[in-house]
């Protein structure tokens, strides 16, 4: 049943901006430090304290806005969002609510399926909210260290239709904005988030369902997970004749389930009304201009670079500049070899396998890499060797020449060094040689992999192959 229909998803990003005070006070933004030591007067909502918007929240908020391809705002204001916020002291958030920063903006990603184009529909700033631990035997305590973080929220229209596309936004998203420097995007650290609208409707309909919405995913098999259960959920519901109820959901990481946490509040549930401790924010052409210019150049960008320069798939390209320190380790790496392809290779089959998240840096020099890539490229090592060397090189530095002549692993390439140990191989397995010469060509591969094994491997798989062929066919 679940082919009859499609799903609907828009996602609401939030991402904590990377200044060094809080959003509307002077206190420290550093994570980690003892519960309540960040706090003041401002960001705990205390009677007579009154805020003042940090200048470089605006700036980072107008770079994000304009890496996205966004339209930006010459006039905003700040709006207060009433709700019964119980990790923020003065019950209300500062938000923008009809006249955001940044509108009508959008972000390319690579699918298996092709290239998408997800609309952005607004980038607005707002202050974070503290952090609460419920505690196992009951009672709830209170860090209030996060309350005025700033944050931006990134809002995109309901262009996303699998979770695969969902996950390849909030990569390319994650890009964007630490290209641009204006956040760390530690989702570990909670500093990238993302919340899942999501609404199912049979193939071919027009009108959205009713949706719910998925709180603080903080990973990208999470956001997979949830979407996924969540579709599975809506779909199972319909289908037997319930109806969908428009609510706020948890994901459990544990069973992979969503529940329900609340009814899901509309806009008018908020009361906005413009914050009247704040004035509007006024940008001058200039101003935007200026920050333009400091934008580096972006993952589509290289993206395009990489495809051109070295024949790269989009996907490949996608892949290698959804992170500015994977990409300028892979640049390094290509300077150094003659033979770049390879490392393109390398990186995908061996390198990418040892890394336990995306922000682990890579272990290995990009010169050591680079001549990895040579040597196998140049066929004097093999694939199996390469990985082991990988794996030794993440451990501990080292000269890959060196350690390949003191293991003696250098691939044998000469017929003439080779021929016993394939000779070797076909008085062994008399029934697979039998098999090739009735045109089993699978049994070529078995006796390949069983001279390797016979030569130490060290035999070149590709002169192995060769000599096996040429005896088989003279001995018919």
């Amino acid at each position: 049943m679940l082919k009859d229909y499609e799903m609907v998803i828009g996602l609401e990003v939030h991402c904590e901006l990377k200044t060094r005070a809080k959003i509307f006070c002077g206190c420290s933004t550093a994570f980690g430090a003892e519960p309540n030591t960040q706090c003041c007067p401002v960001c705990m909502g205390l009677p007579g304290s009154l805020p003042v918007l940090n200048r470089q929240v605006v700036e980072y908020a107008v770079m994000a806005g304009l890496a996205t391809g966004c339209e930006i705002a010459r006039y905003s204001k700040m709006d207060r969002k009433n709700y019964f916020y119980p990790d923020l002291p003065k019950a209300y958030q500062i938000s923008q609510y009809d006249l955001p920063l940044c509108r009508n903006g959008y972000l390319d990603i690579e699918t298996e399926a092709g290239s998408r184009r997800i609309g952005i529909t607004r980038i607005h700033i707002e202050e974070d909210a503290g952090k609460l631990l419920h505690l196992e035997g009951g009672g709830t305590l209170c860090d209030y260290n996060r309350c005025g973080v700033p944050l931006i929220e990134i809002v995109s229209e309901p262009d996303i239709r699998s979770a695969e596309e969902a996950k390849a936004y909030v990569r390319k998203l994650r890009a964007v904005l630490l290209y641009t420097g204006v956040s760390d995007c530690r989702m570990q650290e909670g500093s990238l988030r993302c919340d899942v609208n999501l609404s199912v409707r049979k193939k071919g309909e027009r009108a959205f369902g009713t949706r719910t919405e998925m709180k603080n995913l903080n990973a990208f098999q999470f956001i997979a997970k949830a979407i996924e259960y969540e579709f599975r959920r809506q779909v199972e519901t319909l289908e037997s004749g319930g109806r969908i109820v428009q609510e706020t959901r948890r994901f459990d990481q544990a069973s992979g389930k969503t529940f329900s946490m609340r009814s899901k509040e509309n806009a008018d549930d908020y009361r906005y009304f413009p914050d009247p401790d704040l004035p509007p924010i006024v940008l001058e052409e200039a101003d935007i201009e200026r920050l333009r210019a400091a934008i580096p150049p972006l993952p589509d960008q290289r993206k395009q670079e990489y495809i051109a320069r070295y024949g790269l798939t989009a996907r490949e390209a996608e892949q290698l500049t959804a992170d500015r320190a994977v990409a300028d380790y892979f640049e390094a790496a290509a300077a150094a070899s003659a033979h770049p392809r390879q490392v393109v290779n390398l990186l995908f089959t061996e390198v990418f396998r040892l890394r336990t998240s995306d922000e682990e840096p890579i272990a290995i020099a990009p010169a050591r890499l680079g001549r990895l890539a040579d040597l196998l490229a140049e066929e004097r090592i093999h694939a199996g060797t390469a990985k082991k060397l990988v794996a030794r090189l993440w451990e501990k530095d080292g000269d890959p020449d060196r350690l390949i002549e003191e293991g003696r692993l250098w691939q044998i390439s000469d017929e003439a060094s080779l021929l016993p140990a394939v000779r070797k191989t076909l008085d062994a397995q008399p029934a697979a040689a039998a098999d090739y010469r009735r045109g089993k060509t699978q049994a070529l591969q078995q006796l390949i992999g069983l001279t390797i094994r016979e030569s130490g491997g060290q035999g070149n798989p590709r002169v192995i192959a060769v000599l096996l062929q040429r005896l088989l066919t003279e001995s018919e």
